[in-house]
C-alpha cells in the first residue's frame, strides 16, 4: 500500500492508465478479428450471418471512442465481405498507428499487424 500522497496519486493513476489501455487492446484486437471473420467466410463461400455483424460491445466501443462502424448491415456475397473488410483497414491502421505512438504496443508489433491483415485481405480477393 502507498503511503505517501504522490505514491497515492500515482497508483490512481496507473490504474486508470490501465483500464484504458486494457479497452484500447479489446477494441483493437475485436476489429482485427472482424476482419478475419469476413475474410475467412469469403474463402468458405459462405458468410454467417451471427459472426459478419459488429458484436454488440464493440460497436459501443467505437462510438464512445474515436472510431465510428463502417459496416451498417451484414455482408452476405463474398465481395461485399471483401469490401466491408477493406472498409475497415483503415480504421484499423489508425488505430493501430495510435497505440504504437503512445506506446500501448511496439511499433514493429503495429506493422507486423498492418502487414498481415492486409495481405490477408489481398490474398483473398485473387
Amino acid at each position: 500500500m502507498p503511503i505517501t500522497k504522490s505514491a497515492k496519486k500515482a497508483l490512481r493513476q496507473s490504474k486508470k492508465r490501465r483500464a484504458r489501455n486494457i479497452q484500447k487492446k479489446k477494441i483493437i484486437k475485436k476489429l482485427l478479428k472482424e476482419i478475419k471473420i469476413l475474410v475467412s467466410s469469403t474463402s468458405e463461400k459462405k458468410v454467417k450471418e451471427d459472426k459478419s455483424s459488429f458484436p454488440a460491445s464493440l460497436s459501443q466501443a467505437i462510438a464512445k471512442g474515436e472510431e465510428k462502424s463502417l459496416l451498417s448491415s451484414p455482408s452476405r456475397n463474398e465481395s461485399s465481405a471483401i469490401e466491408g473488410a477493406k472498409k475497415l483497414l483503415p480504421q484499423v491502421y489508425k488505430l493501430l498507428d495510435k497505440a504504437a505512438k503512445t506506446g500501448l504496443i511496439k511499433k514493429n508489433t503495429a506493422a507486423r499487424k498492418k502487414s498481415r491483415i492486409t495481405k490477408l485481405i489481398n490474398k483473398s480477393q485473387q
